[in-house]
């Protein structure tokens, strides 16, 4: 081989060609890369396994923590009713009693009453004597305008005789047009016939019925005239005004 003068001279060497060692070389590094792969995967299926386990056992332990809420919830919900229940069994209670109260004091006002009326009819004072009108009661029912009455016309004496007389029952009020009209029972109950109710009695009695009220007609009072028969006869006369009480 000719050499130009002036130029770099390099040297060469000759290298015996091993296939063998340059296979195994290969061979050494794919083992490599395969290791560190299957090492990564196994690490990082590992590391999975490792973090699903704690997610579930994080979430069990979550549901018991959300089960037992609910059974306090559940026993807090209980004990509210229950508290509630006594409440208004408590409220109840109250109720009845209040209840029984009031009937109480209305039976005694009544025997109170009934007390004070017959000891007048056996011992009245000096001035009321004789034929007397006692108590009026109107009492609404359920129909509209249908109101049932209970007059008490009474003889106040030491010594009671059998009286006899009558009594004029009327009811005053006003037409829709303002005019003033008296309307006699009789136009208004069933239980009276006559313009005049008849008396008869040794101690008291009772008048009592029902009756109906026109349609316009506003009711302001009822006027009573009561007259005995015989020696000693007395005329009184009574008016209330119009006061219903609730059945």
């Amino acid at each position: 081989m000719a050499v130009v003068k002036g130029s770099y001279q390099y040297r060469l060497r000759v290298v015996q060609d091993e296939p063998g060692k340059r296979f195994a070389g290969q061979l050494v590094t794919t083992i490599l890369v395969l290791t560190v792969g299957l090492a990564s995967y196994f690490y990082g299926r590992y590391q999975l396994q490792s973090t699903q386990a704690d997610a579930t056992a994080e979430v069990a332990q979550l549901r018991s923590q959300l089960h037992n809420k609910n059974s306090e919830a559940d026993g807090l919900r209980q004990e509210v009713a229950n508290l509630s229940l006594g409440s208004e069994v408590d409220r109840k209670a109250a109720e009845d009693v209040r209840g029984e109260v009031i009937q109480l004091k209305a039976k005694i006002a009544e025997l109170e009453e009934n007390v004070s009326f017959y000891r007048g009819l056996m011992s009245p004072t000096a001035n009321k004597r004789g034929l007397t009108i006692g108590s009026l009661d109107v009492i609404a029912t359920s129909t509209p305008r249908h109101y049932q009455y209970k007059l008490v016309v009474q003889q106040l004496a030491s010594n009671h005789s059998h009286l006899r007389g009558h009594l004029s029952f009327n009811v005053v009020g006003r037409e829709t047009d303002g005019e003033v009209r008296s309307f006699a029972l009789k136009d208004l109950s069933n239980d009276v016939s006559g313009d005049e109710i008849r008396l008869g009695f040794r101690y008291f009695q009772n008048v009592t019925g029902e009756m109906v009220l026109p349609e316009g007609f506003t009711p302001e009072r009822i006027e009573l005239v009561a007259k005995s028969t015989g020696r000693d006869a007395v005329e009184v006369e009574k008016k209330f005004g119009w006061l219903v009480q609730q059945s």
